[in-house]
């Protein structure tokens, strides 16, 4: 075993794509490595020029393995069949394509039945040194960056130039000839400090080396180290400083040396939205935004990448240019408010081809949630103003991307619109709804926070899905260019979270057709939902297709609460429960009705002569009659019936010889699962 160390030195990379592969990286350097028989696990870094990788203890050699050799079958592999008479032209081609001389010791083995011919070989270790340039050569060309960059006359790419490859196992430099560069031992360290490649003796000296060099290289430490000077900052200034994670996780990526200072703007410029100032400063700067007592406070954080003693002129600098950028919000803003709040303009904006202008769109949500409206009148006391400010509210959702802010900073819309509402006036349900039409807007977003803003959302994603689907444009694979999956799971989540009832095979079709789409196959965005479901609920798939297949009344279970409710229950019982013992026993209830016609006769209690016949029946009825405060308890009741019919099965024989008392006992058989299926279909189970 020898220290490793790989540095892969670059131009700046930018932080985003280096961010997203960066969870990635140590799985694809294992994966690689133990194709090639070496046990791996190095600790990953990175600075804005540099990936990578150290191990303290790397193996120096790989280890030894076996490999499996299947030749002809010993009826062609021998002369007429009998290893006596010695090798066929097929049995000796088997050894050729090994590469070993006919007369090699061969043994015979059973592959499919027959008798073949067989040979084991062991592969001895040989020294990992020799393998390390192929090994990070198909290294780096396993990391996805997105873009990838060409310099010289290279025919290959990667995220940025590499500037040099260093790669050194104990105090060896493994040469590697990739990139048009011939790898050295040497490192950058900071520019502050030298602009000169630094010679590498080995781990421990580079790690010297980039210390003194102002180079932090683990990333953790350098978020540290920033979270510690904010906290210095905000003592100093009596002000609290919004971590924004994001936001931290690029800056530490963007710096090596990180140094927090603060800075200050014109408290003029406060009369600006919050999140016009703070999108300004996180989008274009990176600055963290700052506050006083709860209020945006004119100042900020800025990180800086320098080493210098004196950071003020770092500070005035970066001053002046969120002068510039705030003065020109102030512009956009001003102007808005002069040019008002006009949805009309949306009419020039076009949605989709051959699904009509944003204007269309907005005629077509209105419908659909004023159709939403009476199935939820009870969520709301005065059914003819909610109606009017539905319209409203949708007419006037998307108006502010006519507006100069949201040209300027397109992830504010919705956001301006809301403030621009305000300014005009206009009732805050319209307000609030105009804000909160695109939530949630990921796995752990929040939610529209009134009926009344959910009904706005709800429209505005059940047309997207709709109209797009109307016009065949259908998520495949992973591709799903207008967001249609995520549109479907913030209908589910909206649903889920405000009690709405929603029954996917009843409000479907009424919903289309209030928007008067083009024909399609309905059962399609139907199945497509279930399929939503599938992924936000993290339970056993076949818990899932359990309760999909449930029947009310002979209908499938198609109502999205009472799906996830079901769903949830049942994962919950069998993560307490004996679930092999369980499922193998419903399931018999299952197997045994398969053969039963399906026209049900009345079950006849007289006919129960057996004691476990007639305690199955009883405790059966008294399920049935019960009513349940919670669909767990029913589940948990239906459950407790193993022992009933444990016994029932150990001592009845259904198939009795008198036809009347067989078709009785499946109909008692039949009623149980019927109970069950009113929750699921138990033989849909595979735990």
């Amino acid at each position: 075993m020898k220290p490793l160390l790989i540095e892969i030195l670059t131009q700046e990379l930018p932080a985003l794509p280096l961010l997203k592969e960066l969870p990635h990286i140590l799985g694809k350097w294992q994966g690689i490595t133990q194709r090639h028989h070496i046990h791996s696990n190095p600790r990953i870094y990175f600075t804005p020029r540099r990936i990578v990788l150290q191990e303290e203890q790397f193996p120096v050699q790989t280890q030894a393995y076996k490999t499996e050799s299947f030749g002809p079958p010993v009826s062609i592999a021998f002369v007429d069949g009998e290893p006596s008479k010695g090798l066929s032209k097929a049995g000796e081609s088997f050894f050729k394509k090994l590469n070993l001389p006919t007369d090699t010791p061969y043994q015979i083995a059973q592959k499919n039945g027959k008798d073949v011919l067989y040979y084991v070989q062991t592969q001895e270790g040989i020294p990992t040194k020799t393998l390390l340039p192929q090994i990070l050569e198909l290294f780096l060309d396993s990391l996805q960056f997105g873009k990838t960059m060409r310099w010289g006359d290279l025919q290959v790419g990667f995220i940025r130039p590499i500037r040099n490859i260093m790669i050194l196992l104990g105090e060896e430099s493994i040469a590697m000839n990739a990139f048009g560069l011939q790898s050295k031992a040497q490192t950058y360290v900071h520019r502050d400090v030298s602009v000169d490649f630094q010679l590498i003796k080995n781990l421990e000296h580079y790690c010297e080396v980039l210390k003194k060099g102002k180079v932090i290289l683990h990333q953790d430490e350098r978020k540290a180290l920033i979270l510690e000077q904010i906290k210095a900052i905000e003592s100093a200034h009596q002000i609290q400083v919004e971590i924004d994670q994001d936001l931290l996780q690029e800056v530490v990526a963007i710096t090596e040396y990180p140094r927090a200072a603060y800075g200050a703007f014109d408290a003029e410029f406060l009369k600006l939205p919050s999140e016009v100032i703070i999108t300004s400063m996180k989008e274009n700067q990176r600055y963290f935004a700052t506050y006083q007592q709860g209020q945006i406070h004119n100042g900020f954080v800025l990180v800086s990448n320098s080493t210098a003693n004196d950071l003020n002129p770092i500070i005035l600098g970066n001053q002046k240019v969120l002068k510039a950028r705030l003065s020109d919000a102030v512009f956009f803003y001003e102007n808005d408010l002069k040019n008002g709040f006009k949805p009309q303009k949306l009419a020039d904006i076009v949605f989709v081809e051959g699904l009509g202008n944003l204007q269309d769109k907005a005629k077509r949500e209105s419908s659909i949630a004023l159709t939403l409206l009476q199935s939820y009148a009870a969520f709301f006391d005065n059914m003819q103003e909610t109606s009017d400010l539905l319209k409203t509210a949708i007419e006037y959702a998307r108006a502010d991307l006519v507006s100069e802010m949201v040209y300027e900073f397109p992830e504010l819309q919705g956001i301006m619109g809301f403030h621009y509402a305000k300014s005009f006036q206009m009732h805050p349900l319209v307000c609030l709804a105009i804000k909160e039409q695109y939530l949630p807007t990921g796995e752990h977003s929040s939610l529209p926070s009134n009926p009344f803003s959910a009904l706005v959302a709800l429209s505005i994603k059940l047309d997207h899905i709709f109209a797009l689907f109307s016009i065949n444009e259908i998520p495949n694979g992973s591709k799903d260019p207008f967001a249609l999956r995520r549109a479907a799971n913030g209908v589910i989540k909206i649903i889920q979270n405000q009690g709405f009832a929603f029954n996917l095979s009843e409000d479907i079709p009424r919903l289309y057709a209030a928007g008067h789409y083009q024909a399609s196959d309905l059962e399609r965005i139907e199945n497509f939902f279930l399929e939503r479901l599938e992924g936000i609920l993290k339970v056993n798939p076949s818990l899932l297709r359990c309760v999909f297949n449930a029947r009310v009344g002979g209908v499938k279970q198609r109502d999205i609460n009472r799906i996830i409710e079901n769903v949830q229950a049942l994962s919950d019982f069998f993560e307490k429960s004996d679930k092999q013992a369980l499922i193998t026993l419903f399931k018999r209830v299952a197997n045994i009705l398969k053969d039963m016609s399906d026209e049900k006769v009345s079950l006849n209690p007289a006919l129960f002569k057996l004691p476990e016949e007639k305690n199955l029946y009883e405790a059966f009825i008294k399920i049935h009659n019960q009513h349940f405060a919670h669909i767990s308890e029913q589940i948990a009741a239906l459950f407790a019936l193993k022992d009933e019919l444990t016994l029932f099965f150990d001592n009845v024989l259904v198939n009795d010889p008198n036809p009347a008392i067989k078709t009785n006992r499946q109909i008692l058989i039949c009623h149980i699962y019927d109970e069950f299926l009113k929750i699921g279909d138990i033989k849909e189970i595979t735990l």
